[in-house]
């Protein structure tokens, strides 16, 4: 483990502004896939009792012909396979076969937009043809480069429209390509569906009429109905309306607790007019998306069992969130830890071109950048008409958060920090993951996740909520991805196990990507499996144990 820290730095509004970053532009290029398995050499020593699979999902390829992608979010979904058995590992790649893909790849060009791209009108098509189609409704892109993510027992693929893709885990090739709005009346899902320890998957999507949008609650029951179900039983447990439904928030994930559905409505807001009309403006899909500091977060309360929302509002202020930690209820309360940045800009600056950028250009792009940190909302549930007004509600021991009734149906709450000032020196914390079979919507005392002192993230941290203390692994060079937690068949403790990344060197040699194993207790390293093909840096993933 190192934790030497690189570049040059000053300190810059509480966050230290950092000077002579790497370039990281070979994480953002096309690479080529690997359908059939390689071996990975092994250094070190991978636990023999480690048996089943890390899959991820990520952008793999930024161009078609002479036509390139502008946002990170566009680039084709490649999904990845390290397989692990008796010690050993194996890797294999696959780009999705999803429609947008097929269409570009046949026409050598860009034909389906995507979040940061607007697919340009057919040069084949004559001038009248090219001017009728910017009055063409654009349609959503099936490019599911988000996560992996698992319903009734099979494994898809998703972004966040209405499409998603069963794919085969083992040979990652792409089965069948699902529509949510033929069982519900959604127009999208997150990638970030939340499973009970009964199976019951839960997630939410967005629905549109002639008033705007509606926010929608879903849930998915755990059982398939026969062998070619998907999504058949799935229910919209309730709908919540926008503060301003034709300027909807977005989100990219919520929170739930054992009881509770909470979804954080954030001033990222979408403009549904600049957004129709992107097309015909020649404007790309993000660029209604905005952030408005003026306006306050609000938490909204969903009973899972009764589908009720909740009639008291939690407010704070202005905040972003796109990944939530954990959330858990205790002697009247309900905990919701999320990683949280006092800014919204974020989600415009990935684009391509300034993740490719070197030298004090980068820097200038880095250090404009909001850092993202772990925080706690405390929120008092038993809220009532005699509830006290203007003053705290938060009698939970050691506990600097605040909850304060302004009325019966609106409480004002502060966030306390899950961390120690150390952090500021490691960027932050992104991409969280918790021991999630066993401490999910429970109370927990580990999380880990990414230290982004770059544009993406540069070091493991591991979070200890008794004393918030961390532990570090970094090496210059060496960009990790999201860290999956994998427990121990033996495990007692909450740590005992360990943590999964794909890791990978800049500037890029032989065998410059390696799936990583670090003792979740110790944080130290146990072995790596080096393989010789360059993966671009992805977003999510998981673990499928050989047993399921």
């Amino acid at each position: 483990m190192s934790r030497q820290l690189f570049g040059n730095n000053q300190q810059t509004n509480g966050f230290k502004e950092l000077h002579g970053l790497q370039c990281i532009a070979p994480l953002v290029q096309t690479v080529e896939e690997t359908p059939e398995p390689i071996p990975a050499r092994v250094k070190g020593t991978i636990p023999t009792w480690i048996k089943g699979s890390l899959l991820r999902n990520g952008p793999g390829k930024f161009e078609f012909g002479n036509q390139h992608y502008n946002h990170w979010f566009d680039g084709m979904a490649l999904m990845h396979r390290f397989q692990i058995m008796d010690g050993q590992v194996t890797y294999r790649s696959r780009f999705l076969r999803s429609d947008s893909y097929n269409q570009n790849s046949e026409r050598n060009r860009i034909m389906v937009s995507e979040f940061g791209t607007l697919a340009f009108p057919d040069p084949c098509k004559n001038i009248f043809q090219r001017f009728l189609s910017r009055f063409e409704k654009i349609k959503p892109t099936d490019n599911a480069s988000v996560s992996f993510i698992k319903y009734k027992g099979d494994y898809y693929v998703s972004t966040e429209t209405n499409f998603m893709h069963k794919v085969d885990a083992e040979t990652l090739e792409t089965k069948q390509k699902v529509d949510w709005s033929k069982f519900i009346a959604v127009n999208g899902a997150t990638a970030h569906p939340h499973i009970d320890p009964d199976g019951t998957a839960y997630n939410m999507g967005n629905s549109y009429d002639q008033k705007g949008v509606l926010y929608n609650i879903i849930s998915v029951p755990p059982a398939k109905e026969g062998p070619n179900d998907t999504l058949k039983g799935a229910k919209v447990l309730c709908s919540i309306s926008p503060t301003d439904r034709t300027r909807p928030s977005y989100y990219h994930s919520f929170a739930m607790s054992e009881n509770y559905v909470v979804f954080i409505e954030q001033p990222i807001k979408m403009n549904l007019l600049k957004m129709a009309t992107c097309k015909l403006r020649g404007k790309n899909f993000n660029s209604g998306i905005y952030w408005d500091p003026n306006q306050e977060t609000v938490f909204h309360l969903v009973n899972k069992q009764t589908g009720m929302v909740s009639p008291v509002k939690y407010h704070t202020k202005a905040l972003s969130t796109f990944h939530q930690i954990n959330a858990f209820e205790e002697a009247g309360f309900l905990m919701v830890d999320m990683c949280c940045s006092d800014d919204g800009q974020a989600i415009n600056t990935f684009l391509i071109q300034n993740l490719r950028k070197s030298g004090e250009a980068l820097d200038k792009v880095y250090n404009s950048l909001a850092r993202t940190f772990p925080r706690r909302f405390v929120l008092p549930l038993n809220i009532t008409s005699d509830t006290p007004l203007d003053q705290n509600l938060n009698t939970r021991p050691n506990s600097s958060a605040t909850a304060v009734c302004h009325s019966k149906d609106k409480v004002f709450c502060t966030f306390e920090d899950l961390h120690s000032d150390d952090l500021l020196d490691y960027g932050g914390l992104e991409f969280p993951h918790i021991h999630y079979n066993r401490f999910n919507t429970k109370p927990y005392r580990y999380f880990y996740g990414c230290g982004f002192r770059h544009l993406v993230g540069d070091s493991l941290i591991k979070m200890d909520l008794d004393g918030k203390k961390l532990k570090v692994w970094y090496q210059p060079g060496l960009y990790p991805s999201e860290p999956v937690f994998v427990p121990s068949p033996d495990a007692t403790e909450e740590d005992d196990g360990v943590i999964f990344t794909q890791y990978t060197k800049i500037p890029k040699l032989d065998r410059s990507t390696f799936l990583l194993v670090l003792d979740a207790r110790t944080f130290e390293e146990l072995g790596r499996a080096e393989v010789p093909v360059n993966i671009p840096y992805g977003f999510h993933g998981t673990f499928q144990s050989a047993e399921n």
